[in-house]
């Protein structure tokens, strides 16, 4: 069985938690390679776009937060940093 990447298991995390109309995520740890928290084999960066119905209400900060616990596993297990565009449909 292969182990999926980080960023796979970053999207099904998203996709189960907020059911995404919209969702991109861009690995952007070689841009990082040498700072704080990058590894040498990446997957430590990454740039997330997510357009979700789930974010309707809500204050950035209660988005950002709502995306942090989702991915609460990942961040303990070496994800260093999340670049986040969180937005409703229509914003």
């Amino acid at each position: 069985m292969t182990e999926l990447s980080r960023a796979a298991r970053l999207e099904a995390a998203l996709r189960t938690r907020f059911q995404p109309i919209f969702i991109e995520i861009v690995d952007d740890s070689g841009r990082h390679a040498g700072h704080a928290g990058a590894a040498p084999g990446g997957e430590t960066h990454f740039n997330v776009t997510l357009v979700s119905a789930a974010f309707s209400g809500l204050s950035r900060v209660a988005r950002s937060r709502a995306v942090h616990a989702a991915l609460a596993a990942e961040l303990e297990g070496g994800l260093h940093a999340l670049a986040l565009k969180l937005r409703a449909p229509g914003e």
